[in-house]
C-alpha cells in the first residue's frame, strides 16, 4: 500500500463515520503519523507505507472515529499564526478566538497599554499569541489547573516569550500582584446543561467549558473582581457564546455603570466579543 491508497482509506472511514471534514482530517492522521509536512506528503504520495505505519495510521482513524478531536491525537493545534501543544488538559483553540486576540492587540497599540492579564489561560494560546506581536508588553495569565499551567509554560518556551509571560496559579483575577491596563477573558461560557455526555466537547476538559446554569456564572465572578485589578482607565475584553451579549452587557452595566460597552461580531455574523473601556 502507497501513501496514496492509505489516505483514500483513511478519508474513506471517517466519511462514512460522519465525521466533518473527513478530506482534511484523514490528511492531519496520515501527516502525523508519517511525520511530513503537506507538501512532502503530496510530494511522495506514491512511496510505501510499511505495515506497522498503517496499523498506527487505523489506530489513530479509529481515535478520530469515536470521537476524539484530532488536536489531541497529534498534541497540537494552530493558532494565530503559531502552533500550541495541546492535550486534554487543556481546551483546544478554536479559530473565533482569534478576533479576541485581534481587538487586544488594536487596543494595546491605540492606547499604549503595557501591562496584560489573560485569565484562564489554558495552553497560553491567548497570551503567547499577544507576547509575539506585541513585543513591549508584560503579561500575566492565570488559570486554576496546574496541568494547563505546565502545557501554557511548554508553548511559551517553544515560541520564546518565557521572558514577558508570568504563569500564575489561582481563581480569576486573584493571583494578579499589581493593576492591569487590558484584562482579557476566555471563560467557560456553555451552559451546563448543553455540555454533551459524548463527542469531541466530551474530551475537552470540563473546567474550561462549563459556565454554570446561564453559562454566566464565571463571567460574573470576574466582574466582581474586577474594581480592584483594572486600572482606572483600563479596558476588559471577554469572549462570549452565541446569544449572551445582551446578558453580558448587564452584567458590566451592573458593576461597571460608567464603562464604555461595545460588542464586536466574529466571521459567522455571531456577537463574539464584549468590550469595557473605563473612563
Amino acid at each position: 500500500m502507497n501513501r496514496k491508497e492509505a489516505l483514500a482509506r483513511a478519508r474513506e472511514i471517517l466519511t462514512d463515520s460522519h465525521i466533518d471534514d473527513a478530506t482534511l482530517e484523514g490528511e492531519i492522521l496520515l501527516r502525523h503519523m508519517l511525520g511530513k509536512s503537506r507538501a512532502r506528503l503530496y510530494a511522495d504520495l506514491d512511496s510505501d507505507v510499511s505495515p506497522d505505519d498503517y496499523k498506527l495510521l487505523k489506530k489513530l482513524v479509529k481515535r478520530r472515529v469515536k470521537g476524539e478531536p484530532s488536536a489531541y491525537i497529534i498534541g497540537n493545534k494552530e493558532f494565530y499564526g503559531l502552533n500550541f501543544i495541546v492535550n486534554r488538559h487543556v481546551l483546544i483553540p478554536r479559530p473565533e478566538t482569534e478576533l479576541l486576540v485581534e481587538k487586544a492587540i488594536d487596543i494595546c497599540r491605540n492606547n499604549r497599554y503595557f501591562l496584560i492579564a489573560d485569565i484562564g489561560t489554558g495552553c497560553g494560546a491567548i497570551a503567547i499569541s499577544l507576547a509575539v506581536n506585541l513585543p513591549s508588553v508584560k503579561i500575566y495569565a492565570t488559570d486554576v489547573s496546574i496541568k494547563a499551567l505546565e502545557v501554557a509554560a511548554q508553548n511559551c518556551t517553544k515560541h520564546g516569550v518565557t521572558d514577558r509571560i508570568s504563569f500564575l496559579r489561582g481563581d480569576l483575577l486573584e493571583p494578579l500582584p499589581e493593576s492591569i491596563d487590558l484584562i482579557i477573558a476566555n471563560l467557560p461560557y456553555v451552559k451546563e446543561a448543553a455540555i454533551p455526555a459524548k463527542g469531541p466537547l466530551s474530551f475537552e476538559p470540563q473546567l474550561a467549558l462549563n459556565g454554570g446554569e446561564r453559562g454566566l456564572d464565571k463571567i460574573e465572578r470576574l466582574c466582581r473582581q474586577e474594581d480592584a485589578k483594572l486600572n482606572s482607565q483600563g479596558s476588559l475584553l471577554i469572549e462570549i457564546g452565541q446569544g449572551q451579549a445582551e446578558d453580558v452587557k448587564t452584567i458590566l452595566h451592573k458593576y461597571f455603570p460608567s464603562g464604555l460597552i461595545e460588542v464586536q461580531k466574529d466571521l459567522a455574523g455571531i456577537e463574539r466579543v464584549v468590550s469595557l473601556r473605563l473612563t
